[in-house]
């Protein structure tokens, strides 16, 4: 049986699964009528990319929905199904000879058909012969928005394609919707990768206190991740926020590269997610850098897990995840009256909107080989919400059992949120202001999750101290 595995120590994925997505997908194509017999579909692969104009690659990380299909590390290459029979065709690039001396030994078409279990590998400058041999009546090519970025997935192109009748619209819905239920063996790899997140996640919620810088934090995760778990990859950028830096949503860009020096009295918001055979976890982790909660720490956290353990409460097939965010955030909104920082009723709080002063994204997102996955706004399934506190949901539809989702509520005191919603008299009639202005430069919380829908609830794969209790106990045992 042919695997993936970055070393003795790490999972072991096995190629049938890659084998597995490919017979779904052609069974949806098949069940669709616009798609008749003698019908292809085209991949293209992630291309090696360089910087700049140097001759040093950026790493490659394969494109999704090509690692959805065919499980292949190695770039430029492409990927065709016989929709008809099943019947898989990895094409790889003819490599010179050359190659042999700086790259490595070149590895023979019979072993890449080996390697990735396709029933036959060929060269891709031979895709054009393959198709005059094939005749297709219809070539399925994919392009299609991704309702996260904005952008448009570019459809596969070889010299001479111009000859056959090509769609690039009908595959994309269809594969899209594909990847939004996992396979048992998807689910496998994310359970891994969420566990060599988690435990990268302990290490650094040891490691953290004043004085070291919040890159330390995200070196250690990297280091982890990679030296345990083999993920070479993460899947985003680590988000590594202290004091005010916790309150920026994505902050560790270029322009704030993690780089703050960590203070005693500030709350840490780690949110990183390490990425196993293009297989992603996203996990954030809100703790006190000196160990210990204070007070306002504890309200504010306190308010946070009372949300994420509502939503984890009730999360199930059937359930609108539009109802979770909306759960979510009366939950919330409830501790911080109850604390004091709120005043009046909640319903009414929900009504004017006042969720996004404190929570301006979504509950959560779909997550599988994107950390923002694919399925969230297509055809037939609910549209964005237009309210001013729900339109950031990611996606707004019924969750079914095998989807996999983040869970993550969160607290912000960002000032520019914090100016508003003082200055709207729609929401600062539910605003104690002493209270409020108390916690203008504390940052943020979020806690995050990654959870797998079942028929009956919900199994959360982040397994990392959530409690304040917790959190100071893990914290003080690596100290002592």
């Amino acid at each position: 049986m042919a695997t993936f595995s970055m070393g003795q120590q790490t999972y072991a994925v096995p190629m049938a699964l890659f084998r597995k997505n490919r017979a779904k997908v052609c069974a949806a194509l098949r069940e669709n009528a616009a798609i008749k017999r003698s019908t292809y579909v085209l991949m293209e692969g992630g291309r090696d990319v360089s910087f700049n104009d140097t001759d040093v690659s950026f790493l490659f990380r394969q494109e999704s929905y090509f690692q959805y299909l065919f499980g292949v590390k190695e770039p430029d290459c492409y990927g065709v199904l016989n929709i008809d029979t099943g019947v898989a065709t990895l094409f790889v690039p003819r490599l010179p000879e050359f190659y042999a001396t700086w790259m490595g030994r070149i590895i023979s078409l019979d072993e890449f058909k080996a390697m990735y279990e396709v029933d036959e590998a060929r060269y891709v400058d031979e895709l054009d012969v393959f198709f005059e041999k094939a005749a297709p009546k219809l070539i399925l090519t994919l392009s299609g928005l991704n309702t996260d970025s904005g952008l448009c997935s570019k459809p596969a192109h070889f010299e001479g394609i111009e000859k056959y009748v090509v769609n690039c619209d009908l595959l994309h819905p269809i594969i899209a919707e594909c990847r939004v239920l996992k396979s048992p063996e998807e689910i496998e790899i994310l359970r891994y990768v969420a566990k060599v997140s988690s435990d990268a996640h302990i290490k650094v919620m040891q490691f953290m206190r004043p004085g070291r810088c919040e890159y330390e934090g995200e070196s250690l995760f990297l280091h982890h991740a990679y030296a345990v778990g083999g993920c070479r990859h993460t899947s985003y950028t680590c988000i590594c926020g202290t004091g005010v830096n916790s309150a920026v949503l994505h902050y560790g860009h270029a322009g704030a590269p993690n780089d703050r020096v960590v203070k005693d009295g500030d709350m840490c918001l780690f949110d990183m997610g390490a990425n196993y055979c293009g297989y992603a976890a996203d996990i954030t982790c809100s703790f006190p850098a000196n160990g210990k909660f204070t007070a306002d720490q504890k309200f504010i956290y306190n308010a946070v897990l009372a949300a994420r353990n509502a939503v984890l409460k009730e999360a199930r097939d059937g359930v609108s995840w539009v109802d979770m965010h909306r759960l979510s955030c009366r939950v919330m909104l409830q501790q911080l009256k109850d604390g004091g920082m709120l005043k009046g009723d909640v319903e009414e709080m929900l009504s004017a909107g006042l969720p996004a002063t404190f929570q301006p994204h979504g509950l959560g997102h779909l997550i599988g080989l994107d950390v923002h996955d694919v399925g969230g706004y297509l055809e037939g399934q609910p549209p964005r919400p237009t309210e001013e506190w729900l339109k950031n949901l990611r996606f707004a539809r019924i969750l079914k059992a095998g989807m996999y989702v983040t869970v993550e509520p969160g607290c912000y005191f960002i000032n520019i949120l914090m100016d508003r919603a003082l200055a709207d008299n729609s929401l600062n009639k539910f605003i104690n202001k002493p209270v409020f202005e108390r916690f203008r430069n504390f940052g943020g919380v979020r806690i995050e999750d990654d959870v797998l829908i079942t028929q009956t609830g919900c199994e959360n794969f982040a397994i990392v101290p959530r409690t304040v209790q917790e959190i100071e106990k893990c914290m003080e045992q690596k100290r002592n």
